[in-house]
């Protein structure tokens, strides 16, 4: 009974409006002279007309009830346009659902992966310092190992931190010459053990950007590029400017990157040929990479030739508020899901 009275609260305007009708017809017939009105017909025809209304409305309301049960049927029927631009909005947003269920269920696949890979790469350096140990341990001997350590960690951590990078960033005037120098030096080793010559073109320039995820940004093309050079090959870094942005670039005449796998490689999990050749790679450095630059307002670019060079580039735009960048990328990005 309840879904009823419900059912005719809704209906109550086309109940009115005809009961307003008849009411002007019989106002018109009773003002006309030529007509003999009587009261017995008025009565008459409001009843035919009440008659019919319930019959009408009875048969509307079973329809509605039959197409609510329907409603998640793909054949129901709507029976009004109402009805149907709700069954068109619930259609959309179980898609969209579906589709959001999907890409939290790839993400946490993928961040199950990366663990698992990161789990086995952090048992290389752990079972080498342990070897270290027992025969002589000096703190030369092990540095290079506690880098490859703590490189693994901050990797974990960054990607960790990816969903609430607003909540630890600081932008500030990063003095790109000091920040590349520092980072060669903590890789001096792997440069001297490798015979692997650096190149360093980068000019007192200055960009708006956080200094802590900027270096780790950087620390990964520079790990890349020793990693995928061979000995007696050169790591070339330099700086550029123009008048909408400043450039940093990692150059390196290493193995070079495949021209089928270049649109890919900063996928996330993505290895490509290089990265299969290498057992140590887990397809997330270039991924984080890429993200950490698009959250701080900068992108990442790749040019490469298999087997001659591969380039990485950080573009850091002159003019540009990192913070709103990052929320309009956002929410062009919301838009179009």
């Amino acid at each position: 009974m309840k879904q009823v009275w419900k059912f005719l609260r809704f209906q109550r305007s086309y109940i009115m409006l005809s009961f307003s009708c008849y009411t002007l017809a019989m106002a018109v017939c009773y003002a006309d002279p030529r007509i003999d009105y009587e009261w017995d017909v008025f009565l008459y025809g409001l009843i035919l007309l009440a008659l019919l209304l319930l019959a009408f409305f009875s048969y509307r309301f079973v329809r509605e009830a039959q197409a609510i049960r329907r409603l998640r049927d793909e054949d129901g029927e709507p029976l009004s346009l109402e009805g149907e631009a709700c069954q068109n909005e619930l259609s959309r947003m179980e898609t969209e659902h579906i589709r959001k269920l999907n890409e939290l269920q790839e993400r946490q696949l993928e961040s199950y992966r990366f663990m698992v890979s990161w789990f086995h790469e952090i048992k290389t350096p752990i079972a080498v310092l342990r070897l270290i140990e027992q025969t002589d341990p000096h703190a030369a001997d092990l540095d290079e190992e506690l880098t490859r350590i703590e490189h693994y960690v901050d990797q974990a951590l960054y990607h960790a931190k990816l969903d609430s990078f607003h909540q630890d960033y600081e932008i500030e005037l990063v003095q790109l010459e000091s920040l590349a120098k520092s980072l060669v030096k903590q890789h001096a080793k792997t440069f001297i053990a490798k015979k692997i010559k650096i190149g360093l073109d980068v000019k007192p320039l200055e960009v708006l950007s956080d200094r802590k995820w900027l270096s780790f940004v950087l620390h990964q093309l520079i790990t890349n590029s020793l990693k995928y050079t061979s000995p007696g090959g050169e790591v070339h870094i330099s700086t550029s400017e123009t008048a909408s942005e400043i450039a940093l670039t990692v150059r390196d005449d290493g193995a070079g990157i495949d021209a089928k796998d270049l649109p890919r490689i900063f996928n996330r999990g993505f290895t490509g040929e290089n990265g299969r050749a290498h057992a140590k790679s887990t397809g997330m450095g270039l991924y984080l990479a890429r993200e950490l630059c698009g959250k701080l307002g900068h992108y990442l670019t790749a040019e490469s030739e298999k087997g001659l060079y591969t380039a990485m580039t950080i573009h850091c735009p002159r003019i540009h508020d990192p913070y709103l960048t990052v929320m309009g990328r956002q929410q062009q990005e919301s838009r179009k899901h």
